[in-house]
Formats: structure tokens, sequence, C-alpha cells
């Protein structure tokens, strides 16, 4: 086994995933997002549902720690093609979640959910990538521009709150 290996995921990995994905939020949240995790849990667990019904969620496992054979969930990626409103130019995919658990960075197991992502859209017919990642984020930027990513486009905040 490399160190993950990346399969579409099973209904018995529904409550790993959203375990997951509520620690993304709750990583983001570092970086100034306003989402909030664990009140998101169950509205998560049905979205993860739909992704994963529709071929738009891939999973990577790898060895557990715990008896031999078995594997645990180590991260995730979710991806869809963009339904844009206006006419554009391109069909573009989008990838909206990637995260890897913070103990198994680093092994190349984000590059290869990303890569296998990209290559699901590709056969899917996309033309262009996209995907967003929190400004404050500094890791995330770097490991997208090394995969190839610039930036698009820019979104701006402001808070309306009297100072």
């Amino acid at each position: 086994m490399t160190p993950a290996d990346i399969r579409g995921p099973e209904p018995r990995d529904a409550e790993s995933l959203a375990d997951l994905w509520v620690a993304l939020a709750r990583g983001q949240q570092d970086h100034g997002s306003h989402l909030q995790a664990e009140q998101n849990r169950s509205r998560v667990r049905d979205v993860l549902a739909r992704y994963a019904a529709t071929d738009r969620l891939l999973v990577a496992d790898a060895p557990s720690t715990t008896p031999a054979g078995e594997t645990d969930i180590v991260g995730f990626v979710m991806f869809r093609i963009r339904a844009d409103e206006y006419e554009v130019d391109c069909r573009r995919g989008l990838v909206e979640n990637l995260y890897v658990v913070p103990d198994h960075r680093g092994r190349g197991i984000g590059s290869d959910l990303l890569s296998a992502a990209e290559q699901l859209l590709r056969e899917r017919g996309v033309d262009v990538v996209s995907l967003e990642a929190m400004a404050q984020n500094n890791a995330a930027r770097r490991f997208y521009r090394r995969h190839g990513y610039e930036p698009h486009r820019v979104e701006f905040e402001k808070s309306v709150e009297e100072r």
C-alpha cells in the first residue's frame, strides 16, 4: 500500500467523513472562515452523501494504527462541474473541499487526491479546474501553486459593524 489509497466512498464512511469535514471547517476558522463546524455536521453529512452518490467525492485510506489490515480515512476531496449562470467560453470544474488529517500531511496524499479529482473532471469534459483557499492560509496557497493553480479571482470582505 502506498501512503494512501484513493477510492470512492462507501456508506460506512459517512460518520468518518463528517468528522473530517468538521475538522476542516474548524481549521479554516483559524484563517478567518465564518463557517460553523459542528453546527453544520448533519447538513454536511447529507451533502457528502449526495456527492458520494453522484461520484463527486473521493477518500484516501491509510493503514490504521489498530489491528493489522485495517485502514482509516485520512483525507477526502469533493468536486463538481461548475454550473455557470452565464455563457462562458470553457467548461469549468470546481474542487470544493480538500482535506488531509494533519498527522498524514506531507506524504503526497493531498496531491494524490487533487490529481484524482482533476483526472475525473477532465474525463467529464472540463477545460479548467478552479478552487478556493482562505487568503490567510499560506500553506494551502503554496500547495495549490505547486500544483499549477494561479489566482483568478479575488474576493474582498468588509465588516459592516460600527468600529
